[in-house]
């Protein structure tokens, strides 16, 4: 292993596996930044538990696109040598920690994608080793998806500040949801080899368990916007190289290092 980027074969099958690894390895390393500065110490317990299931999964999720790419990249390099174009995790992973509000908003957000995804992989995917990843990871998803939603709920339905803070989180992010459910090319050659569910079909199951949380919590669901983020086909805001300069550095300085 050397400090170069590695090249990738990107077929259909490779870039679904990546954008879905890619979208868990993101949101890990944004979550991980939680990790002694959450507002209790529970919570930062919680946090850092979630962001260590997210890199499990990121981890089975890469060595599997890495085997279907057929050369020979194992996890380490498709997480640490790619250059940022060939990355291809959704936006909203990438985005800024900000607030608390911020942060559990995000985790609902993507949780409750990923377990909807995660439950289709795992017993309509055609690659028996993806649905054994499933499998595990649904299990982790939920509570996730609890977790966080409890804490949309209890900001949402506490304070005026808390209320407020979740509105602007809420005007924030849910913007960028479209991208999780924007299906292209490459999505549709591999849901009709068998890999996976096309991502439009999550769109209204996803819909309606968040409607369910915000409805707890007192907040509205925000009109559609116009706006398309593009991250899960290489094309990232500009926070996504502050991302991987941090995530690059140890391989990069010391290449072929393990643990």
């Amino acid at each position: 292993m050397t400090t170069a980027s590695i090249e990738l074969e990107l077929t259909p099958a490779t870039q679904y596996l990546l954008r879905v690894g890619d979208s868990c390895l993101i949101l890990a390393q944004r979550i991980s930044e939680w990790c002694g500065h959450a507002p209790v110490l529970e919570e930062d317990i919680a946090m850092s538990n979630i962001a260590l299931d997210l890199i499990g999964q990121a981890r089975a999720v890469l060595t599997r696109a890495g085997e279907v790419e057929g050369r020979s990249h194992d996890e380490d390099q498709l997480a640490f040598l790619r250059n940022e174009r060939d990355y291809f995790n959704v936006t909203l992973a990438e985005l800024p920690r900000g607030d608390f509000a911020n942060a559990v908003l995000r985790n609902t957000m993507a949780a409750t994608w990923l377990k909807l995804l995660w439950e289709r992989l795992a017993v309509e995917s055609s690659d028996a080793e993806l649905r054994a990843i499933a499998a595990k990871a649904l299990k982790e998803a939920r509570y996730h998806q609890q977790h966080s939603g409890d804490w949309v709920v209890r900001l949402g339905d506490g304070t005026d500040e808390s209320r407020q803070r979740m509105e602007a989180a809420l005007d924030h992010l849910w913007r960028y949801a479209a991208e999780l459910f924007d299906t292209d090319a490459a999505d549709e050659a591999a849901a009709d080899a068998g890999w996976g569910p096309r991502w439009s079909q999550l769109k209204a199951p996803w819909l309606a368990e968040m409607q369910q949380i915000l409805s707890e919590a007192g907040l509205a669901v925000p009109a559609e916007s116009k706006f398309q983020s593009d991250g899960k086909r290489g094309r990232h805001s500009e926070h996504m190289g502050f991302i991987l300069a941090d995530m690059q550095y140890l391989q990069r300085a010391f290449p072929g290092g393990v643990w």
